[in-house]
């Protein structure tokens, strides 16, 4: 049984899987000062939940973009299962090929949903992981990444807008009941997920504009499942993706 973690700004998550299936995924608060007994009690209570013993996890992977947290969470994984995780990096095999300026400078969680994309969906294929931030990877037919964008992420947007003015509200990310808000808390909720899609429609037929393809979409990360339905273009969701790339890039490595 592998655990497969991705170590994001706001969420870390986290899963267990065996014989190329996924057993079960929780996505977990990162806890920046948190050290790595209090991750591997998270983990352990994790592993209880979903009655899993922690002696049969037999390896283990992790991508991560909080480099200050990548060690707590290893230290954690070993105290906890006595094995020793891949962390993916420049050294890792994972059977991308990179074709931007500075292929050093990709994250690994980029790596990972492409891996994963390329494996499930085939190329050519536009990625968009929904998370603090959200990132836009574009892999052309050849199957190799080109480059993307980072745009900032439904909550970065809700927050600044909440913090930028003095009357707006904070609410919870809630997907509206409607387009046409008749109520303040409504309308923040209209504009924030209702934006959100339109980009993703918007910047999905540019891409395939400039590659001269009807290239498929996929979105993963916390809130794709509830933009992804508000979009006019076929996008689909998969919150599964991290998980599957990490296990896919362990394979290679093992």
């Amino acid at each position: 049984m592998i655990l497969a973690i991705d170590i994001g700004n706001t969420n870390i998550v986290a899963g267990c899987c065996s014989n190329d299936k996924i057993l079960f995924m929780e996505r977990l608060a990162t806890r920046h000062d948190a050290t790595s007994l209090e991750y591997a009690i998270i983990l352990r209570s994790m592993l209880e939940i979903h009655k899993t013993d922690a002696e049969k996890i037999d390896g283990a992977a992790i991508s991560s973009v909080v480099p200050s947290v990548t060690e707590a969470v290893a230290d954690a994984v070993k105290k906890l299962t006595g094995v020793s995780a891949l962390i993916v990096g420049p050294d890792i095999k994972t059977g991308l090929k990179i074709k931007t300026e500075n292929p050093s400078q990709l994250g690994s969680d980029l790596i990972v949903d492409a891996v994963a994309g390329i494996h499930d969906y085939g190329a050519p294929l536009i990625i968009f992981d929904m998370g603090t931030a959200t990132t836009v990877s574009v892999i052309n037919a050849e199957g190799e990444y080109i480059g993307g964008m980072i745009m900032p992420g439904v909550m970065i947007s809700l927050n600044a807008m909440v913090s930028g003015t003095s009357k707006l509200p904070k609410i919870n990310p809630e997907r509206p009941k409607k387009l046409i808000g008749s109520n303040t808390v409504d309308c923040m909720k209209s504009g924030v997920f209702y934006g959100a899609a339109s980009s993703i429609d918007g910047i999905t037929e540019r891409i395939r504009k400039e590659l001269k393809q009807n290239v498929k979409a996929v979105a993963t990360g916390g809130l794709a499942s509830a933009v992804i339905p508000l979009c006019k273009n076929d996008i689909i969701s998969d919150d599964e993706l991290l998980i599957k790339g990490l296990m896919i890039i362990y394979d290679k490595n093992k």
